[in-house]
């Protein structure tokens, strides 16, 4: 009698209602992360079969500023990493920029209580900010030293996978920043190769709503580091007025950002390419349908 084999993949009904994690044998966590509602679950189980993000054997670095957003994401890829039948491992980076009135240290003990692989940068950033700005552009410059912090890192341990927690609100001001400022049409994409072509870059939260977030983080008791970006807070930029003029349109357009998605997809890179480029890998695809948990087995 044949025997036909079926292709490990990400089931998003499955993790949603499995109820026993399996952990790491590399780690011994002391508490469980919380558990992602099926509203954030299945958007990001979209995303990450549209842009085929996470494959087995995957070593996945997290950058964890210890916003909403960015631990939100750490408790569904610790969920997913529980439940999928592919093999993935994952890390977690903070990069403390050295700010007054940030102190992403709290973060530690939380990280360890959780039985995650963890690294802690500081840089005085802002200082060397001040040192070499001419004008005020503070926020990009702290992005593009905690960017290349990142990729050190992720290179130096050994992490063919960085992931970042922007969302859709995220990528649809980027999009009308880019048309108002650049002139020019773009978006942050989903999943793409950096430059030097040893990394991939992946956004699960590209279909995720902020508000979805704030209220998961809320209702979960997620340790949110007050104002993860005071410098930023303490002057208006371009994304925050972005922000504000979105709030505004989607109180008289409430499919407002269903609509910008569907805008912004040619700007978002075509899922087949990705899938294509997996070539003999197993790309992790979620799909809402039945499925069976996996056993313990791995050792990532």
């Amino acid at each position: 009698m044949a025997v036909t084999r079926r292709k490990a993949r990400f089931n998003a009904r499955e993790l949603e209602y499995s109820h026993t994690p399996s952990h790491s044998l590399n780690c011994a966590p002391m508490f469980e992360p919380a558990r992602p509602p099926k509203s954030l679950l299945r958007p990001v189980g979209r995303a990450i079969a549209d842009y085929a993000m996470i494959r087995d054997g995957d070593r996945i670095l997290l950058g964890l500023s210890g916003g909403k957003d960015s631990l939100g994401l750490l408790q569904i890829l610790l969920h997913l990493k529980s439940y999928a039948p592919v093999r993935f491992h994952v890390g977690a980076i903070t990069i403390d920029p050295q700010i007054a009135g940030f102190e992403p240290s709290t973060l530690k003990g939380y990280m360890a209580e959780l039985g995650v692989e963890y690294f802690f940068e500081s840089q005085p950033i802002q200082e060397q900010a001040e040192a070499i700005l001419k004008k005020d552009s503070f926020c990009s410059f702290c992005a593009r030293m905690k960017r290349g912090i990142m990729y050190r890192v992720a290179r130096e341990q050994r992490f063919g996978v960085l992931a970042l927690a922007q969302h859709l609100d995220d990528l649809a001001e980027s999009f009308l920043m880019s048309a108002f400022h650049e002139g020019r049409l773009g978006t942050m994409k989903p999943h793409y190769v950096v430059d030097a072509g040893d990394l991939r870059v992946i956004r699960p939260l590209a279909y995720v709503r902020e508000r979805q977030l704030a209220a998961f983080a809320a209702a979960s008791g997620l340790p949110v580091v007050p104002d993860s970006c005071p410098a930023c807070f303490r002057t208006p930029t371009q994304r925050e007025h972005m922000k504000t003029l979105l709030a505004r349109e989607e109180e008289a357009n409430p499919t407002l950002f269903k609509t910008l998605l569907h805008s912004m997809r040619p700007l978002m890179g075509e899922a087949g390419k990705e899938r294509a480029a997996v070539g003999g890998q197993r790309s992790a695809r979620v799909r809402m349908g039945a499925g069976k948990r996996r056993p313990v087995t791995r050792d990532s």
